[in-house]
């Protein structure tokens, strides 16, 4: 495949490195120049007009390729124009096998290509050649690096994101996953699928055992992921997950999450450690965006298990209400990742943070029953009232809107992110409290 242009600057020819670069089932991948020759003689100067400064201390060999009648052959232009190059630059050296630069070039007629310098494509296969999967993202770095191996295998990746925070946090995740898309395959259309995952963590958080809690929202996961791939007719899903990083990813945990749905899901990761996906994220640029991606406190139980027996979490989930995992798959909303708008009005708006609260303030405690059970937020000077997360929206309405509300969590993320969500609903009386 050649790609020409008529009007090359030095604008123009990094944007098409870049974008060479970022095409699955690309290796490599050469700038080339057509030239004019008369001569052997002449080939040669023209080449080290290029190479000799790329040649000091390098072993090198020359390959050409001839089409047409010439004077002389495909050999003896190699040698020539290698010799010639070896007498020029005294400190490189002519290495025919495995050398450290191969300087390429392609006669046909009274031209001859010239390949000037040569980088490294992203390999793989190209897009679709591997069928369709739906990854299931979060906006860091393990779902973002997972998602990116699986385009690289020539997988369309659609995305689908379990929102957990709100307006802010779904603009966040849309952000990875128009990123991904647009650098990595911008060349097919995919979809963002969100689901309004809040009410099933609320009914988790009332009716699972603690210990079983992250597991039985896993489980849950999976259900309506392997419902969503079913519906869009796609027959893989795709997760970050890695051996023993967290404590629903043990050996025992994950088969019991496995044995929720007969879809196929993909774990790329499953043997990396943290730091090696933190690099790969750096490399494909997605490290910045995962960096800045909140994780959430209060989903998942402070001493969840790493053990989970099958018929244990089986007979906890009985007492779960299905109708209202049914409910938020059937309401996921479905976009064409193209027409994703990314700076939405809750990005831009900034939410107040204080460390020191007015003297009339009332600080909503949003943290889960346990972390406001083992550590209590104890304010003397302070009315404290506690409204978990995922009850805020629905209880906030009923409140005195005369009065001031700063939420406060541990981290500082959710109650920021709940601050936005209020502030989205119409609520400008909310801030976020960080002591």
């Amino acid at each position: 495949l050649t790609v020409r242009s008529e009007h090359e600057t030095p604008s123009l020819r990094s944007q098409m490195i870049e974008r060479l670069s970022c095409i699955p089932g690309i290796v490599s991948f050469s700038q080339m120049q057509t030239l004019q020759f008369s001569d052997l003689h002449d080939i040669f100067l023209q080449v080290a007009a290029v190479y000799e400064a790329q040649l000091p201390g390098k072993t090198f060999c020359v390959r050409v390729r001839r089409q047409g009648s010439h004077s002389f052959s495909s050999l003896e232009a190699e040698r020539y124009i290698g010799g010639g190059l070896n007498q020029r630059v005294s400190s490189a050296r002519v290495q025919l096998k495995k050398p450290e630069l191969t300087i390429k070039l392609e006669i046909k007629q009274d031209q001859f290509l010239l390949v000037s310098e040569s980088f490294a494509g992203m390999g793989g296969f190209p897009l679709p050649s591997q069928s369709d999967v739906l990854s299931l993202i979060s906006g860091g770095y393990d779902s973002a690096v997972a998602s990116y191996l699986m385009i690289r295998k020539g997988l369309r990746t659609h995305y689908l994101f379990f929102n957990l925070g709100g307006a802010a946090h779904e603009t966040g995740v849309r952000e990875m996953a128009f990123y991904l898309w647009q650098k990595y395959s911008l060349s097919h259309r995919v979809k963002f699928v969100s689901v309004d995952f809040a009410p099933v963590v609320s009914e988790i958080l009332q009716k699972v055992d603690s210990g079983l809690m992250g597991v039985v929202l896993k489980r849950m996961m999976m259900r309506a992921a392997s419902q969503v791939a079913a519906d869009l007719g796609i027959k893989a899903l795709v997760t970050g997950e890695s051996i023993g990083q967290v404590a629903s990813q043990t050996i025992a945990n994950l088969a019991v999450i496995d044995r929720v749905t007969d879809t196929l899901i993909l774990r790329p990761l499953i043997y990396q450690d943290k730091q090696e996906i933190i690099d790969l994220a750096k490399q494909i640029g997605a490290e910045e965006l995962a960096r800045t991606m909140p994780e959430y406190c209060g989903v998942i139980s402070k001493s969840p298990t790493v053990n989970a027996v099958l018929s244990e979490v089986e007979a906890t989930e009985a007492a779960f209400d299905s109708a209202i995992l049914q409910r938020v798959v059937r309401e996921a909303k479905i976009l064409d990742i193209r027409t994703v708008e990314y700076q939405a009005e809750q990005q831009a708006r900034t939410v107040a943070v204080e460390d020191v609260l007015p003297a009339d303030a009332v600080v909503l405690d949003i943290r889960s029953p346990d972390e406001t059970e083992t550590k209590p937020l104890q304010l003397h000077s302070h009315q404290v009232q506690q409204i978990p997360f995922f009850r805020l929206a629905s209880q906030f309405p009923q409140l005195d809107q005369s009065k001031q509300y700063y939420c406060y969590c541990e981290r500082g993320v959710m109650s920021r992110l709940q601050a936005l969500l209020l502030q989205e609903m119409g609520y400008q009386n909310v801030a976020v409290y960080r002591p």
